[in-house]
């Protein structure tokens, strides 16, 4: 692979210099060169008016797919309930299966699953493939990823769509490459390109600093991860839900083998789902501030999350993370106690519908989005608020 100039083409134009990602062209003798640490990109072909720029790069074809029909959503469940996030990604997947003028497809596998076929189909679904074998009764990511392509190589869906939960993290990029699929990961925004009819696939990058905007051009189906509560569930009752039984190839000897499933103690609603939210980042200082928010969580019947350095420090784990880079939540409350408010947090909590800020410093950026403010230090607000539920607080009274 290699791109060149033709010298006798080239006046010079420097248009070439300005298109290149890489400063992998130099201006000597008043005629473009291309250097060795050239891509082949083709940035610089395209911008030269000249045609001077020439390379052997043979143009990549985009294949057919025109037998790839349908919008499917991975059906989660937990607990003998769906995860809300599967009901969030047919709400996105009725909006895209409509631009497309395809159908929403639901993959639902377990054990004794068919139960929630009626729910599924409330909330837009039109075709389900159900899969049932006791051997899918627990989540394991090679079973899984190994029924799912089975299903994706003989049903042929044009988009997939994964809730970013723990399992779908685990299960989305081994699936990808079993099926070699373009995958993108984390997404909080879906849309369909109308000239193209290809899914535009929007997701934070750099850190959260730039949002970029990614196409699946060259394989199906078109692979994302979506965010719990990035998406709108939106209910709609489908008439003539079609069921497709498939069935389960059992794997002869897996890779690995389920000894034994331990169940950690924890709370029981997921952090998308919660009512009241009690979220902490630098300003706590690490664990003894944390215990103070697990002590008001406990209070109030709250959950507990933080932001991203709160993550990064080991404080909370990271299904617990709020913000561009974690989850978006929308509770009827959300307590923030030592977050300043930076706009990549806010991005995940601002549509809360009543905000709580509790931060020493007043010119903090989480008061511009909070219903109610106070500033102080944390570590003293927390106990005063604890001790006035307990009615132990000034003159007795209750907060």
């Amino acid at each position: 692979m290699s791109v060149w100039v033709e010298f006798e083409l080239c006046n010079g134009c420097k248009r070439c210099l300005k298109s290149c990602p890489y400063d992998a062209i130099a201006i000597r003798a008043e005629k473009a060169e291309i250097l060795e640490r050239c891509t082949g990109c083709g940035a610089c072909i395209e911008a030269c008016r000249q045609e001077a720029i020439k390379t052997d790069v043979k143009a990549r074809r985009i294949p057919d797919f025109s037998d790839y029909q349908g919008v499917w959503v991975l059906a989660e469940t937990f607990d003998g309930e769906l995860n809300s996030v599967t009901l969030e990604l047919l709400g996105a997947a009725q909006r895209l299966a409509d631009d497309l003028n395809q159908e929403v497809g639901v993959v639902l596998l377990g054990h004794e699953v068919a139960n929630y076929v009626e729910k599924l189909g409330q909330y837009g679904a039109k075709n389900i493939y159900l899969a049932e074998h006791e051997i899918l009764q627990r989540f394991q990511s090679e079973t899984y990823s190994e029924v799912i392509a089975d299903l994706v190589t003989t049903y042929k869906p044009d988009i997939f769509l994964i809730g970013a939960t723990s399992c779908g993290r685990e299960l989305a990029p081994r699936l990808a490459r079993r099926l070699k699929a373009g995958l993108t990961a984390d997404c909080t925004a879906l849309e369909i390109d109308l000239d193209e009819k290809i899914l535009l696939q929007t997701r934070p990058a750099f850190g959260g600093n730039i949002m970029a905007t990614i196409a699946s051009r060259y394989s199906r189906p078109q692979m994302a991860t979506v965010r719990p509560g990035v998406m709108t569930a939106v209910a709609g009752v489908v008439a003539d839900v079609k069921i497709i039984n498939h069935p389960v190839k059992v794997p002869e000897k897996p890779a690995t083998t389920l000894l034994e499933a331990v169940n950690e103690a924890k709370r029981k609603i997921r952090l998308g789902e919660a009512k009241i939210i009690v979220a902490g980042g630098r300003g706590t200082g690490g664990e003894p501030g944390f215990a103070l928010l697990d002590k008001l969580a406990e209070k109030i019947s709250a959950e507990v999350a933080g932001t991203r350095i709160a993550v990064e420090e080991g404080w909370v784990p990271v299904e617990r993370q709020v913000g561009q880079t974690g989850q978006t939540v929308r509770p009827e409350l959300y307590i923030a106690c030592g977050i300043s408010g930076a706009v990549q947090h806010r991005a995940g909590m601002s549509d809360s519908r009543y905000i709580i800020a509790i931060n020493k410093d007043p010119g903090a950026p989480i008061f511009d989005v909070a219903d109610w403010g106070i500033v102080g230090d944390m570590h003293q607000v927390i106990p005063e608020m604890l001790a006035q539920i307990d009615g132990e607080g000034i003159d007795g009274d209750h907060a």
